[in-house]
Formats: C-alpha cells, structure tokens, sequence
C-alpha cells in the first residue's frame, strides 16, 4: 500500500496503523499528487490511501491517472469532510470509496481490507448521501451508458439491487438465489460495463437515472 498526503506526520501516523498489521503492508509514501503517481507506476502497490486536498497535484487528478489503467491499484480516498463535491469526483474518477481522516484506527484497516481485496467501501449512509447530492445532472460517459444494454434482465436487477445499497446476500435472498450466483451477475456487469467495482456501478445507476436520490428504483 501506498499512503499520500501532505502533512508528513498524517502520513507517519497511517502507515504506522497499517504495518502494525501482519497482513498489511505500506510499500511507500508520497506529499503530493505527482509524487503519488510515480510511486504507484514504481511500486505497483495493490491499494493507495489519497488524500485529496494537497498542493500541485490534487488527489482528484491523481486518482484518475493512478486509476486509469484496468490493471492499476485500487485508490481509497481520505478526507477531512464527508460532504464534499471534491470526494464524488473522485470515486467518479476511480477511487473505490472513502474515508474521514479522523476515522477510528480500525475502521481504517476495515476499509483497507474491503477495498484491497477488490470490493468498493458503499454501505455507509454517509457515502449514499454524497452520491445523492452530487449525481445529479453529472453528465454519465456515453460508451457506458450504451454498454447498458448489453446487461441481460437479470444483471440489470442486480445492478438496481447493488446501487440501492445491497449486499450480495441480501440480493441473493430478495432474487431467491444463490450468492454465487449473484456474484456471477455481479462480475458480468461490471465487465460489460467496464467497472471497476460496486461504487462505480453505484454512481453510474444514478447518472443514468436508474436510481432516484435516497436509494430508490427510478419509475
């Protein structure tokens, strides 16, 4: 893992919490947006904590580039405020959720290992409301938005279910199937639709008007 931010002893203080860990490990640290950028492509870590508000390069821009690349490292954003237009850019530019900076240390760690092992951080009511706020109007890419209609009936359920706050076993129980199989689904949406995980599916049901403001099936 890679940590990046601009104060120095926010940085010491995350990578401590995260080596103490015999499972967790910080392969690097980085001040700035750039920095963040030429270590990650140097390191290939499987996750960056990024911070988003910093001088020169912003955490926004390096998210994207950082993001960029199919096979590029999952971003978990760290943030001072939990409403705030900058934090839904972000998981709109790949970031794979986010955090308050002055979360409880083992929150952190909850949310390193959920985003590490390739889930996205959604179910906090706090993260809903951030995307209420901010999808609407957010023009959605047009080569997504097409891809929708290659989703079959099913996948199309599932994405509604997932964008409406479910996890796989509660879709596997309202859909009467087996969680396996919703992962199947779940797998074979994101690829249609070139996502990177459930929190881009998430905003992406909302740009399209899939899902009103508060979690609910749109008509």
């Amino acid at each position: 893992m890679i940590v990046v931010d601009d104060q120095a002893v926010v940085r010491a203080g995350f990578a401590a919490i995260v080596d103490a860990e015999p499972d967790l490990t910080v392969v690097g640290e980085a001040g700035d947006g750039a920095s963040a950028v030429e270590l990650a492509a140097q390191e290939a870590p499987d996750l960056v904590l990024m911070d988003i508000r910093m001088p020169g390069m912003d955490g926004l821009t390096a998210t994207r580039l950082i993001t960029a690349a199919a096979t590029g490292p999952r971003v978990l954003v760290l943030t001072t405020f939990d409403h705030d237009a900058y934090v839904y850019e972000a998981l709109r530019a790949g970031a794979s959720g986010f955090l308050l900076k002055d979360a409880q240390p083992e929150d952190l760690l909850a949310a390193v290992r959920v985003v590490a092992s390739g889930e996205g951080i959604l179910a906090p009511a706090v993260t809903r409301r951030l995307i209420d706020t901010f999808a609407q109007g957010a023009p959605p890419p047009p080569a997504v938005t097409g891809a929708l209609g290659q989703l079959t009936p099913r996948e199309r359920e599932v994405l509604l279910h997932i964008a409406s706050g479910l996890a796989n076993a509660e879709i596997a129980a309202t859909l009467g199937v087996t969680t396996g199989t919703v992962k199947t689904h779940v797998n074979a949406l994101l690829t249609k639709l070139g996502l990177r995980d459930r929190v881009q599916a998430t905003i992406l049901a909302y740009e399209v008007g899939l899902i009103r403001p508060g979690g609910m099936p749109a008509g």
